[in-house]
């Protein structure tokens, strides 16, 4: 008998108890905004943003109305112009260009190598080569690169990073936490990552001007004084007048729904790792499929797998997504002409130039990608490596 997966791949845990809870007493008083406290009242916002500054490792950070808006904030608060050109991933999702362009500034793309990393040679020659200011630097579906030897190139060259952890909330590179190596790192807390509030974001840094900054953008108005994880009020002296409200707030609700799952982070972590490594484990040795090797420095989270199919052809890739789906497997790729759901490729992103990138579209078309949630059992995950692993087999023989 043929087996089957029955799981669903969008199915995250429930909210736990104590968040819920804890968004009821925001909902009963009514002061959802996060300046709307009664007196003497820090606000689940501003406890919140200590409270993950702490957990981050950073001096400062901002909740934010998404990890969209934490980018297009740091964006802002490193003073990205039109016109500017900002080095970035080419393996990435679509809003970090998009934030990119959203200030009228031009996506520069950086190769990704096997490894699925930002390409450190092709930066280290862009670096030399180019007057660039600023990398967002994606740490995309959790794969975090040599960031000592990236760090290293970018500050001879003078290159501020801005690091988005959308993917890495909670990991590390050589016992650093990642979003600690650039000036500012970005968070999200959308349904699918690492802490579910729906929507919601995080910016820190252990800059004071620039987080100082951020929190003017973010819409605090004159009310920054309420924020417990802010520099102190002298570095929003001169930056309060000139820089512009663009309303990117966490608001009360949101945050009271995070606080008890940033305390239980470190444990979800280690859950997804298990189902990680069951799955990885099970392809292992596969014909036709590389594992992604993780470097011994990283700590990852592994809310996701990826595999390589190289130099597969497009019609025998989308044969293997085809019969891994009828046996209930939904795999996403990466490589497709036309983008689908969240999956697009630098080429997709039509508002920015592009240049043809033969090495990175080489590993881009051979990209797959699995979600991981956590209403998987490690059972599930060993029946889901052995439904790829004989779909695989089956049409690498046959071709």
């Amino acid at each position: 008998m043929t087996e089957r997966f029955t799981g669903n791949f969008t199915q995250q845990e429930p909210i736990p108890d104590a968040a819920i809870d804890a968004a009821m007493e925001v909902l009963r008083s009514g002061r959802l905004h996060r300046y709307n406290t009664a007196e003497g009242e820090a606000g689940e916002t501003a406890l919140l943003e200590q409270e993950f500054a702490a957990a981050m490792g950073a001096r400062y950070a901002l909740a934010t109305a998404s990890g969209g808006s934490a980018i297009a904030t740091a964006l802002r608060a490193v003073q990205v112009q039109p016109g500017e050109e900002v080095l970035t991933n080419a393996f990435t999702l679509a809003p970090v260009p998009g934030a990119i362009a959203s200030l009228g500034a031009v996506p520069v793309y950086v190769g990704v190598t096997e490894g699925l990393v930002i390409d450190i040679d092709h930066l280290q020659t862009l670096a030399e080569t180019g007057t660039y200011r600023v990398l967002l630097l994606s740490h995309m579906r959790g794969h975090i690169c040599d960031m000592d030897r990236l760090m290293a190139i970018c500050d001879a060259a003078g290159i501020l990073v801005i690091e988005d952890c959308a993917h890495t909330m909670g990991g590390a590179w050589d016992g650093t936490m990642s979003g600690q190596h650039g000036a500012m790192a970005c968070y999200s807390t959308q349904t699918y990552k690492h802490m579910n509030s729906g929507e919601g974001g995080f910016l820190t840094s252990d800059d004071p001007d620039l987080m100082a900054r951020a929190i003017v953008l973010s819409g605090s108005y004159m009310l920054y004084d309420r924020h417990l994880a802010a520099p102190g009020p002298e570095h929003f002296e001169q930056v309060k007048y000139v820089t512009p409200n663009i309303s990117g707030r966490m608001d009360n609700l949101r945050a009271a729904i995070l606080r008890p799952q940033l305390r239980a982070l470190q444990d979800q972590c280690d859950r997804w790792n298990d189902r990680y490594r069951r799955v990885e484990d099970g392809l292992r040795g596969t014909p036709g499929l590389s594992v992604i090797e993780r470097p011994a420095k990283e700590r990852y989270v592994g809310s996701s797998i990826q595999f390589l199919l190289l130099d597969w052809s497009d019609k025998a890739v989308n044969e293997v997504l085809r019969r891994c789906a009828a046996r209930g497997v939904e795999l996403k790729w990466f490589g497709g002409a036309e983008p689908v759901g969240f999956t697009s490729r630098y080429d997709s992103w039509r508002y920015a130039p592009s240049q043809p990138m033969p090495r990175t579209d080489r590993v881009l078309k051979g990209i797959v990608d699995m979600r991981l949630p956590l209403t998987f059992s490690l059972q599930d995950c060993d029946l889901l490596a052995r439904i790829i692993r004989a779909e695989v087999g089956a049409v690498f023989q046959s071709s």
